[in-house]
């Protein structure tokens, strides 16, 4: 498929001080759920996934702690005997002591709702610099760190058939990224950005019933993965970044934690607010320059890793939870789409630390959690075209689990 346009960012130019550009605006998911919870996303690798021989074995985990959340807990013998008894005197039949007993019925064998919020940075955003009046960068240039601030609301569940992930990002910039618009392009107060991810599996042991796709020590379950971005960002870039995942889900059968792979088709539709400036450029003889804006990539291929690895030898409710995602090139970006987008690859790795469990015995309500993320070639954008497109950003923060 041709590429309609470009969401890229645009080259750095000289005498231009401050030029924000984006190809797509991809938080890609927050510090501590784009791994300790996604593994529900990711094929239900644990104890809810379909390849668990026995459904209430053990708690699903989740934010890299093993968690323990059922609707009520059966009861012993005693209490048994007792419900029997009371039934009996007062005339109640005990089948329907027993149905009254029972937990309410729910769609769900696992849900969990979560609010944070961290702070990221040094981040980049490509084509974002600064002029360095000793002229050690490039062409005078240096590129430009952007401090952010993040609210996240988190739901992930498990169902009959599989899991479902929804996240939403209320991200803040510095004044170093400035907000703007058609009229000012460079207001006084910093961007904010609106970020949406679904994310769903459904698991092909559930749907048929068997246990074929789990290979015992190598896989538990194979699914059917699909999901979709969506951003709004108020700069005069405009991104509004429309995209949508399927392919496979790998959960793989680790003796603790989870190690989760999806391999995926990427298609990515946004807009570049910046395209077809003939004012830059110099106009181009035939290019639809009223169409340009509109974006469209071309499909590519997209392989996430999500995982998260319990480290009781610390004596501490601690894990380890990250992610890496690979996205190849999806077609070209720039002004008058003149760049090639590059290999992407992001990595992040947190240390989660249950805080509650710690201090007040009780375990998957209060987390804090501190990581790195790498992020190279940017939304795609090429080094040798593009400034600031490296990113090596210290993550901080704080989850408080609603249910």
């Amino acid at each position: 498929m041709t590429v309609a346009g470009a969401t890229g960012p645009v080259r750095a130019r000289p005498r231009i001080v401050d030029r924000r550009v984006r190809l797509r605006s991809r938080p890609r998911v927050c510090a501590l759920y784009a791994a300790g919870l996604l593994r529900l996303a990711c094929g239900g690798s644990g104890p809810t996934g379909a390849a668990r021989a026995e459904p209430a074995a053990d708690p699903p985990r989740a934010a890299g702690q093993d968690r323990v959340q059922t609707h009520a807990e059966k009861p012993g013998a005693a209490q048994r005997a007792s419900t029997r008894a009371d039934s009996q005197e007062t005339g109640i039949p005990l089948a329907a002591a027993t149905v009254m007993a029972a937990p309410p019925p729910s769609a769900f064998s696992f849900a969990d709702t979560v609010v944070s919020y961290r702070f990221q940075g040094p981040a980049a955003e490509p084509g974002l610099f600064v002029g360095r009046p000793d002229g050690t960068a490039k062409g005078g240039f240096a590129p430009q760190a952007v401090p952010k601030n993040v609210i996240n609301f988190f739901h992930t569940d498990s169902w009959d058939y599989g899991t479902t992930l929804i996240s939403l990002d209320i991200l803040r910039s510095g004044s170093q990224d400035p907000a703007g618009d058609k009229r000012i392009t460079a207001k006084d107060d910093g961007a904010t950005e609106i970020y949406l991810i679904y994310w769903g599996v459904l698991s092909l042991n559930r749907i048929f019933e068997t246990q074929t796709l789990a290979v015992p020590g190598l896989v538990r379950d194979v699914g059917l993965s699909f999901g979709a971005d969506i951003n709004s960002k108020d700069t005069t870039f405009d991104s509004e970044k429309r995209a949508g995942t399927f392919g496979l889900s790998f959960a793989f059968d680790v003796p603790t934690g989870f190690v989760d792979l999806k391999v995926q088709a990427y298609k990515e539709f946004s807009r570049n607010g910046f395209a077809g400036a003939g004012s830059i450029y110099g106009r181009v003889p035939g290019f639809d320059y009223s169409h340009f804006r509109s974006v469209e990539y071309k499909m590519t291929p997209e392989f996430e890793v999500t995982y998260t690895i319990p480290l009781p030898f610390t004596g501490l409710p601690l894990s380890l939870a990250g992610f890496n995602t690979i996205i190849l090139p999806k077609g070209r970006y720039g002004g008058i789409n003149e760049n090639d987008t590059q290999i992407e690859f992001v990595s992040q790795t947190n240390l989660v630390l249950d805080v509650g469990q710690l201090f007040a015995r009780v375990p998957n309500r209060v987390e804090i959690f501190a990581g790195f993320q790498y992020w190279h070639n940017k939304f795609g954008a090429d080094p040798r075209r593009t400034i600031n497109t490296e990113e090596k950003a210290l993550i901080a923060g704080v989850a408080y689990h609603l249910n």
